[in-house]
């Protein structure tokens, strides 16, 4: 007798989740902490306590040779980006947008506002079809709104305080004694905030955010980059699924297609987690699974059609 082979628990998202949860936490601290911030009222960043400046203050200038300027330039600005954008370069080509799906705030939300719409309406956003008779209470949508509003509100308070001194900012609200301008770049930034996560977070990810593009574009560019594949050869034991794939994908994307049509994936790998909970019983496990791609027409970003000309007739 062979014993039946047991799958491995799938732990993806509990990793993600602590991952997730740091990089979120550190988003909303960092001001406080003066991990990294820009200190309007002293016109130069923090970053880990220390105020960095390029040391290009007036008096320091007005004594210093163009050359000597254009030294502290090239060490203290142009250098560490020549150093940080290859490197975020390289980890998009091997691993696409890993950064969104495992460490990005806006995704995080993402998925918080995505769990809680299908609950509602059986659906994550509210431009699919909604299941019929299952549209949600007012009750409900007025609570899922509050929700969004109390998470743009921390998003505009935390972006407010990469610019202001946190701890004075902080008490300034609590005491109600905000000045004007702080207090109208929190009422527009929440109102837009809550609009985008209510109605448009994960269109915003796929079309508006540059940063994920970029990633996207470099993903692209290299045919060997991890990527979620398909067994197509076991593609009947998804008979008797659901889809469970696709509807566990927060872009909404077809994620048992090639990679060309998963051109804005996060490698949240949640569909290979979904396929994992449905074949947890199969011997031979996922049909999906996240691997080094094959570099084929199916990678590149803009395919090509290969012409094929005709065999040519040889004379008798």
């Amino acid at each position: 007798m062979h014993a039946q082979t047991v799958n491995p628990k799938d732990n993806l998202q509990q990793k993600r989740l602590i991952t997730r949860t740091a990089f979120f936490l550190l988003f909303l601290l960092a001001p406080a902490l003066n991990i990294f911030r820009y200190d309007l009222t002293e016109t130069h960043f923090i970053l880990l306590g220390f105020p960095l400046s390029f040391n290009l203050n007036l008096d320091w200038v007005a004594q210093s040779t163009p050359a000597e300027v254009a030294g502290q330039i090239l060490f203290w600005f142009v250098l560490p980006i020549l150093t940080l954008v290859p490197l975020v370069l390289w980890i998009s080509l091997k691993w696409g947008r890993i950064y969104c799906g495992w460490l990005c705030p806006h995704f995080s939300v993402v998925e918080i506002i995505n769990k809680r719409m299908t609950r509602i309406t059986g659906r994550p956003t509210l431009w699919e079809a909604l299941k019929k008779g299952n549209t949600g209470k007012a009750l409900h949508w007025a609570g899922l709104t509050l929700v969004c509003a109390a998470i743009g509100f921390s998003w505009a308070l935390a972006l407010l305080s990469y610019l202001l001194p946190p701890i004075p900012l902080y008490l300034d609200l609590i005491t109600g004694q905000l000045s004007l301008y702080p207090a109208i770049f929190l009422a527009v930034a929440t109102a837009v905030f809550t609009f985008d996560f209510l109605f448009a977070r994960h269109l915003f990810c796929k079309y508006g955010c540059a940063f994920g593009l970029i990633q996207s574009i470099a993903w692209m560019a290299n045919g060997k980059g991890r990527v979620v594949t398909f067994d197509t050869e076991r593609a009947a034991a998804c008979r008797d699924c659901t889809k469970a794939c696709d509807e566990a994908c927060p872009m909404r994307l077809p994620t048992r297609s090639h990679k060309r049509a998963k051109f804005s994936c996060t490698q949240c790998l949640q569909c290979v987690s979904a396929c994992r909970e449905v074949q947890k019983d199969n011997p031979q496990g996922s049909l999906l699974t996240w691997e080094p791609g094959t570099p084929g027409k199916q990678t590149v970003l803009i395919p090509v059609r290969q012409i094929h000309s005709p065999p040519r007739q040889t004379r008798a």
